[in-house]
C-alpha cells in the first residue's frame, strides 16, 4: 500500500507597491506499508517548508521506518528508527531508535485499538535561540502510545495515535515529559482520491532550549492512493 499527499502555496500580496510580500511553501507526505508475510514494513515521511520574502519561517522534516513482527498476533513486537529536523525551532536534528511491545485491545472490520509500551534512545542537537550555541543531549525514555483506527462510514475513516514519552535527565535532575498526537480524518472522493484533514500537536514540559512548549498544526489536502 502506498499513499502520497502534496500541497503548494505561492502568492505575492502587498498593500504597497514598494513592499511586496512573497510567500512560497510546500508540504508533502509519502507513506508506504509492505506485507510480505507475517511481518509488516512501514515507511513514513513528512516535509514542510515555508518562506516569506527571503526569510525561512518553517523547515521541518521527518523520516520514519518501522518493522512490526507477527502483526496478526494479539501481542507482538515492533522496532523503529527515526530522523527529524525542525530548523525554525532549532532542532538540528533528532535521532530516535527503539522498540515497543504492542497489544491489540480491539480488532474488528470497523475498528482497531492498539496499546504500545516500549523504550527509546534519543539523541538531539539544538541551537539555543539566544546564544546560538549547540546543545546536545542523549538519554533513554519510556515511550508509550494509543493507536485508534475506525471506519465511520464507507467513505469516512479516522485514525489517531497519541504518544507519551518520559525520561530522566541527569543534567537537570528531573524528568522530561513529552506528549504528541496526530488525528487524521479521511473522506473518500473516488477510488483513487480522498480529502484529508490532519490535526497535530506536541507538548514538552521542559524543552531542551527556551522555545514554545506547545505547538500544533491543522492541514487539509488531497490524497492519491495506489
Amino acid at each position: 500500500m502506498f499513499k502520497a499527499t502534496a500541497g503548494l502555496n505561492v502568492f505575492n500580496r502587498s498593500a504597497a507597491s514598494d513592499a511586496p510580500v512573497n510567500l512560497f511553501g510546500y508540504k508533502w507526505d509519502v507513506n508506504a506499508v509492505y506485507f510480505p508475510g507475517k511481518h509488516s514494513f512501514i515507511f513514513v515521511s513528512n516535509f514542510d517548508y515555508l518562506r516569506i520574502n527571503e526569510n525561512d519561517f518553517l523547515n521541518f522534516g521527518l523520516i520514519h521506518g518501522r518493522v512490526v513482527f507477527n502483526r496478526e498476533k494479539i501481542t507482538n513486537i515492533e522496532t523503529f528508527a527515526q530522523y527529524s529536523f525542525d530548523n525554525f525551532r532549532g532542532l538540528e536534528p533528532r535521532w530516535v531508535m527503539g522498540g515497543t511491545l504492542r497489544y491489540q485491545a480491539v480488532k474488528s472490520d470497523r475498528m482497531t485499538l492498539i496499546l504500545g509500551m516500549g523504550a527509546i534512545y534519543e539523541h538531539e542537537t539544538w541551537i539555543h535561540p539566544f546564544t546560538e550555541e549547540d546543545v546536545q543531549i542523549d538519554f533513554f525514555k519510556s515511550s508509550n502510545y494509543v493507536s485508534l483506527r475506525m471506519t465511520i462510514s464507507p467513505n469516512v475513516d479516522i485514525n489517531t495515535v497519541t504518544y507519551y514519552q518520559v525520561g530522566y535527565d541527569q543534567g537537570i535532575e528531573a524528568f522530561r515529559n513529552r506528549i504528541n498526537s496526530t488525528i487524521n480524518l479521511n473522506t473518500k472522493i473516488t477510488d483513487r482520491f480522498s480529502f484529508n484533514n490532519t490535526f497535530e500537536f506536541a507538548y514538552e514540559d521542559r524543552p531542551i532550549v527556551p522555545i514554545t512548549p506547545f505547538i500544533f498544526a491543522f492541514r487539509m489536502g488531497i490524497s492519491l492512493d495506489f
